[in-house]
Protein backbone atom coordinates (compact mmCIF):
# COMPACT_ATOMS: atom_id res chain seq x y z
CA UNK A 1 0.00 0.00 0.00
CA UNK A 2 2.84 2.42 0.89
CA UNK A 3 4.45 1.87 -2.52
CA UNK A 4 1.14 2.57 -4.25
CA UNK A 5 0.76 5.83 -2.35
CA UNK A 6 4.34 6.96 -3.02
CA UNK A 7 4.03 6.24 -6.75
CA UNK A 8 0.74 8.15 -6.83
CA UNK A 9 2.30 11.13 -5.01
CA UNK A 10 5.01 11.35 -7.67
CA UNK A 11 3.05 10.12 -10.69
CA UNK A 12 -0.13 12.18 -10.40
CA UNK A 13 1.61 15.61 -10.48
CA UNK A 14 3.74 14.44 -13.41
CA UNK A 15 0.68 13.22 -15.29
CA UNK A 16 -1.14 16.49 -14.63
CA UNK A 17 1.85 18.53 -15.77
CA UNK A 18 2.09 16.64 -19.06
CA UNK A 19 -1.62 16.44 -19.85
CA UNK A 20 -2.78 19.84 -18.58
CA UNK A 21 0.11 22.31 -18.48
CA UNK A 22 2.33 21.11 -21.33
CA UNK A 23 1.54 21.53 -25.06
CA UNK A 24 -0.50 18.87 -26.85
CA UNK A 25 2.64 17.29 -28.31
CA UNK A 26 3.65 16.30 -24.76
CA UNK A 27 0.45 14.27 -24.42
CA UNK A 28 1.24 12.67 -27.79
CA UNK A 29 4.78 11.80 -26.64
CA UNK A 30 3.55 10.39 -23.33
CA UNK A 31 0.96 8.18 -25.04
CA UNK A 32 3.59 6.93 -27.48
CA UNK A 33 5.76 5.92 -24.55
CA UNK A 34 2.89 4.20 -22.76
CA UNK A 35 1.90 2.29 -25.90
CA UNK A 36 5.45 1.15 -26.58
CA UNK A 37 5.82 -0.16 -23.03
CA UNK A 38 2.32 -1.61 -23.10
CA UNK A 39 3.08 -3.46 -26.34
CA UNK A 40 6.08 -5.11 -24.72
CA UNK A 41 4.02 -6.07 -21.67
CA UNK A 42 1.23 -7.60 -23.73
CA UNK A 43 3.64 -9.45 -26.02
CA UNK A 44 5.58 -10.81 -23.04
CA UNK A 45 2.38 -11.97 -21.32
CA UNK A 46 0.84 -13.66 -24.35
CA UNK A 47 3.80 -14.72 -26.51
CA UNK A 48 6.58 -15.18 -23.96
CA UNK A 49 9.74 -13.17 -23.45
CA UNK A 50 11.63 -14.72 -26.36
CA UNK A 51 9.02 -13.87 -28.98
CA UNK A 52 8.39 -10.53 -27.34
CA UNK A 53 12.04 -9.53 -27.79
CA UNK A 54 11.95 -10.58 -31.42
CA UNK A 55 8.61 -9.10 -32.53
CA UNK A 56 7.94 -6.33 -30.04
CA UNK A 57 9.11 -3.65 -32.48
CA UNK A 58 6.28 -4.41 -34.92
CA UNK A 59 3.31 -3.51 -32.67
CA UNK A 60 5.31 -0.69 -31.05
CA UNK A 61 5.97 1.00 -34.39
CA UNK A 62 2.39 0.47 -35.52
CA UNK A 63 1.16 2.06 -32.29
CA UNK A 64 3.34 5.13 -32.81
CA UNK A 65 2.02 5.60 -36.36
CA UNK A 66 -1.58 5.21 -35.14
CA UNK A 67 -1.03 7.96 -32.56
CA UNK A 68 0.86 10.11 -35.06
CA UNK A 69 -2.08 9.86 -37.46
CA UNK A 70 -4.42 11.13 -34.73
CA UNK A 71 -2.06 13.93 -33.71
CA UNK A 72 -1.68 15.27 -37.24
CA UNK A 73 -5.41 15.07 -37.85
CA UNK A 74 -5.76 18.23 -35.74
CA UNK A 75 -7.04 21.28 -37.63
CA UNK A 76 -3.70 23.03 -37.06
CA UNK A 77 -2.21 20.78 -39.70
CA UNK A 78 -4.99 21.12 -42.29
CA UNK A 79 -3.51 21.32 -45.76
CA UNK A 80 -0.11 20.04 -44.72
CA UNK A 81 1.13 17.28 -47.04
CA UNK A 82 2.56 15.39 -44.07
CA UNK A 83 -0.92 14.64 -42.72
CA UNK A 84 -1.74 12.00 -45.31
CA UNK A 85 1.47 10.01 -44.95
CA UNK A 86 1.09 8.40 -41.57
CA UNK A 87 -2.14 6.44 -42.19
CA UNK A 88 -0.39 4.69 -45.08
CA UNK A 89 2.54 3.81 -42.83
CA UNK A 90 0.17 2.37 -40.22
CA UNK A 91 -1.71 0.39 -42.89
CA UNK A 92 1.56 -0.88 -44.35
CA UNK A 93 2.64 -2.18 -40.96
CA UNK A 94 -0.66 -4.00 -40.53
CA UNK A 95 -0.11 -5.66 -43.91
CA UNK A 96 3.45 -6.50 -42.87
CA UNK A 97 2.10 -8.19 -39.74
CA UNK A 98 0.14 -10.69 -41.83
CA UNK A 99 3.07 -11.14 -44.22
CA UNK A 100 5.23 -12.07 -41.25
CA UNK A 101 2.56 -14.51 -40.04
CA UNK A 102 2.59 -16.29 -43.40
CA UNK A 103 6.37 -16.33 -43.86
CA UNK A 104 7.00 -17.52 -40.29
CA UNK A 105 4.39 -20.27 -40.32
CA UNK A 106 5.78 -23.75 -39.66
CA UNK A 107 9.27 -22.60 -38.61
CA UNK A 108 9.34 -24.41 -35.30
CA UNK A 109 8.35 -23.29 -31.84
CA UNK A 110 9.43 -19.70 -32.55
CA UNK A 111 6.97 -19.26 -35.43
CA UNK A 112 4.09 -16.87 -34.95
CA UNK A 113 0.74 -18.39 -34.06
CA UNK A 114 -2.78 -16.98 -34.33
CA UNK A 115 -2.55 -16.19 -30.62
CA UNK A 116 0.63 -14.19 -31.23
CA UNK A 117 -1.04 -12.37 -34.11
CA UNK A 118 -3.94 -11.37 -31.86
CA UNK A 119 -1.47 -10.02 -29.30
CA UNK A 120 0.31 -7.98 -31.97
CA UNK A 121 -2.94 -6.54 -33.31
CA UNK A 122 -4.25 -5.81 -29.82
CA UNK A 123 -1.09 -4.07 -28.60
CA UNK A 124 -0.28 -2.39 -31.91
CA UNK A 125 -3.73 -1.26 -33.00
CA UNK A 126 -6.60 -1.65 -30.51
CA UNK A 127 -4.86 -0.28 -27.40
CA UNK A 128 -3.29 2.72 -29.22
CA UNK A 129 -6.64 3.54 -30.84
CA UNK A 130 -8.28 3.49 -27.42
CA UNK A 131 -5.60 5.64 -25.76
CA UNK A 132 -5.56 7.99 -28.77
CA UNK A 133 -8.96 9.18 -27.54
CA UNK A 134 -7.09 10.91 -24.71
CA UNK A 135 -5.14 12.76 -27.37
CA UNK A 136 -8.37 13.57 -29.23
CA UNK A 137 -9.78 15.05 -26.03
CA UNK A 138 -6.58 17.03 -25.46
CA UNK A 139 -6.88 18.56 -28.94
CA UNK A 140 -10.43 19.81 -28.29
CA UNK A 141 -11.36 23.21 -26.87
CA UNK A 142 -10.49 23.21 -23.14
CA UNK A 143 -8.66 19.99 -23.90
CA UNK A 144 -6.29 20.41 -20.97
CA UNK A 145 -9.28 19.73 -18.74
CA UNK A 146 -11.33 17.38 -20.88
CA UNK A 147 -8.44 14.95 -21.23
CA UNK A 148 -8.68 14.30 -17.49
CA UNK A 149 -12.29 13.08 -17.59
CA UNK A 150 -11.48 9.40 -18.40
CA UNK A 151 -8.67 9.46 -15.84
CA UNK A 152 -10.81 11.02 -13.10
CA UNK A 153 -13.74 8.67 -13.61
CA UNK A 154 -11.56 5.55 -13.88
CA UNK A 155 -9.04 6.30 -11.14
CA UNK A 156 -11.62 7.61 -8.66
CA UNK A 157 -13.62 4.47 -9.34
CA UNK A 158 -10.55 2.28 -8.72
CA UNK A 159 -9.78 4.04 -5.45
CA UNK A 160 -13.32 4.03 -4.09
CA UNK A 161 -13.82 0.39 -5.13
CA UNK A 162 -10.65 -0.60 -3.28
CA UNK A 163 -11.62 1.04 0.00
CA UNK A 164 -15.29 0.10 -0.23
CA UNK A 165 -14.38 -3.50 -0.92
CA UNK A 166 -11.96 -3.57 2.01
CA UNK A 167 -14.57 -2.13 4.36
CA UNK A 168 -17.81 -3.74 3.18
CA UNK A 169 -16.97 -6.39 0.60
CA UNK A 170 -18.74 -9.73 1.15
CA UNK A 171 -20.07 -10.92 -2.22
CA UNK A 172 -17.55 -11.89 -4.89
CA UNK A 173 -17.94 -10.11 -8.22
CA UNK A 174 -15.93 -12.36 -10.56
CA UNK A 175 -13.97 -14.81 -8.39
CA UNK A 176 -12.42 -16.76 -11.26
CA UNK A 177 -11.05 -13.58 -12.83
CA UNK A 178 -10.28 -11.37 -9.84
CA UNK A 179 -10.88 -13.09 -6.49
CA UNK A 180 -10.53 -9.93 -4.37
CA UNK A 181 -13.13 -7.85 -6.20
CA UNK A 182 -16.59 -7.70 -4.66
CA UNK A 183 -20.03 -6.50 -5.68
CA UNK A 184 -19.91 -3.94 -2.87
CA UNK A 185 -16.56 -2.66 -4.11
CA UNK A 186 -17.91 -2.38 -7.65
CA UNK A 187 -20.91 -0.35 -6.48
CA UNK A 188 -18.59 1.85 -4.46
CA UNK A 189 -16.48 2.29 -7.57
CA UNK A 190 -19.49 3.50 -9.56
CA UNK A 191 -20.22 6.03 -6.83
CA UNK A 192 -16.56 7.04 -6.80
CA UNK A 193 -16.62 7.79 -10.51
CA UNK A 194 -19.65 10.04 -10.15
CA UNK A 195 -18.29 11.82 -7.07
CA UNK A 196 -14.94 12.29 -8.79
CA UNK A 197 -16.61 13.95 -11.77
CA UNK A 198 -18.61 16.31 -9.53
CA UNK A 199 -15.37 17.41 -7.87
CA UNK A 200 -13.75 17.68 -11.29
CA UNK A 201 -16.55 20.00 -12.44
CA UNK A 202 -15.93 22.31 -9.48
CA UNK A 203 -12.17 22.47 -10.13
CA UNK A 204 -12.73 22.88 -13.87
CA UNK A 205 -14.99 25.87 -13.22
CA UNK A 206 -12.49 27.46 -10.83
CA UNK A 207 -9.74 27.15 -13.44
CA UNK A 208 -11.66 28.09 -16.59
CA UNK A 209 -14.87 29.80 -15.41
CA UNK A 210 -16.70 27.41 -17.71
CA UNK A 211 -19.65 25.63 -16.08
CA UNK A 212 -19.98 22.03 -17.21
CA UNK A 213 -23.43 20.47 -17.29
CA UNK A 214 -23.89 18.69 -13.94
CA UNK A 215 -26.12 15.79 -15.12
CA UNK A 216 -23.74 15.08 -17.99
CA UNK A 217 -20.77 15.10 -15.61
CA UNK A 218 -22.48 12.62 -13.29
CA UNK A 219 -23.40 10.40 -16.25
CA UNK A 220 -19.85 10.56 -17.60
CA UNK A 221 -18.56 9.56 -14.16
CA UNK A 222 -20.94 6.61 -14.02
CA UNK A 223 -20.16 5.38 -17.55
CA UNK A 224 -16.43 5.94 -17.13
CA UNK A 225 -16.44 3.99 -13.87
CA UNK A 226 -18.43 1.12 -15.40
CA UNK A 227 -16.19 0.90 -18.46
CA UNK A 228 -13.13 1.20 -16.26
CA UNK A 229 -14.22 -1.76 -14.17
CA UNK A 230 -14.91 -3.77 -17.31
CA UNK A 231 -11.42 -2.93 -18.56
CA UNK A 232 -9.88 -3.96 -15.25
CA UNK A 233 -11.66 -7.30 -15.31
CA UNK A 234 -10.87 -7.89 -18.99
CA UNK A 235 -7.15 -7.37 -18.56
CA UNK A 236 -7.26 -9.47 -15.38
CA UNK A 237 -8.79 -12.29 -17.42
CA UNK A 238 -5.78 -12.15 -19.76
CA UNK A 239 -3.44 -12.36 -16.77
CA UNK A 240 -5.34 -15.36 -15.42
CA UNK A 241 -5.24 -17.02 -18.83
CA UNK A 242 -1.45 -16.80 -19.00
CA UNK A 243 -0.66 -17.22 -15.32
CA UNK A 244 0.95 -13.88 -14.51
CA UNK A 245 0.38 -11.59 -11.53
CA UNK A 246 1.26 -8.27 -13.18
CA UNK A 247 2.02 -7.17 -16.73
CA UNK A 248 5.19 -5.40 -15.61
CA UNK A 249 7.07 -3.79 -12.72
CA UNK A 250 7.42 -0.25 -14.05
CA UNK A 251 5.23 1.24 -11.28
CA UNK A 252 5.99 -0.33 -7.86
CA UNK A 253 2.80 -1.30 -6.10
CA UNK A 254 0.78 -0.82 -9.30
CA UNK A 255 2.46 -3.18 -11.78
CA UNK A 256 3.02 -2.20 -15.38
CA UNK A 257 1.41 0.24 -17.78
CA UNK A 258 -1.40 -2.18 -18.63
CA UNK A 259 -2.06 -2.82 -14.94
CA UNK A 260 -2.47 0.89 -14.21
CA UNK A 261 -4.18 2.06 -17.41
CA UNK A 262 -6.39 -0.95 -18.15
CA UNK A 263 -9.47 0.94 -16.93
CA UNK A 264 -8.58 4.06 -18.93
CA UNK A 265 -8.15 1.99 -22.10
CA UNK A 266 -11.83 1.05 -21.90
CA UNK A 267 -13.15 4.34 -20.52
CA UNK A 268 -11.39 6.78 -22.87
CA UNK A 269 -12.99 5.85 -26.24
CA UNK A 270 -16.52 5.64 -24.83
CA UNK A 271 -16.26 8.96 -23.00
CA UNK A 272 -14.69 10.65 -26.02
CA UNK A 273 -17.57 9.48 -28.22
CA UNK A 274 -20.07 10.89 -25.72
CA UNK A 275 -18.27 14.20 -25.19
CA UNK A 276 -17.95 14.90 -28.90
CA UNK A 277 -21.67 14.19 -29.36
CA UNK A 278 -23.13 16.36 -26.60
CA UNK A 279 -23.08 19.97 -25.42
CA UNK A 280 -21.05 19.65 -22.23
CA UNK A 281 -21.05 23.36 -21.45
CA UNK A 282 -22.92 26.47 -22.58
CA UNK A 283 -26.53 26.81 -23.68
Amino acid sequence: MLQRILVAVVGVPFLLAVLVAAPAWATFALLCGLCIIGAHEMMSAVCGTKKARRWWGLPSTTAVFVLTTVFFSDRRFDGSPICGIFPFFAAALLVLTFVVLVTEHGRGEDSLTLQDLCAILLSGTAIPLALSCLLRLRLMEYGGGLVLIPLVSAFCSDTMALFTGMALGKHKLAPLVSPKKTVEGALGGLAGGMIGMVLFRIIFFLCTEVALNIPWCVLLGLIGAAMGQLGDLSFSAVKREFGIKDYGRLLPGHGGVLDRFDSVIFAAPVLWLIIRSIQLWGN
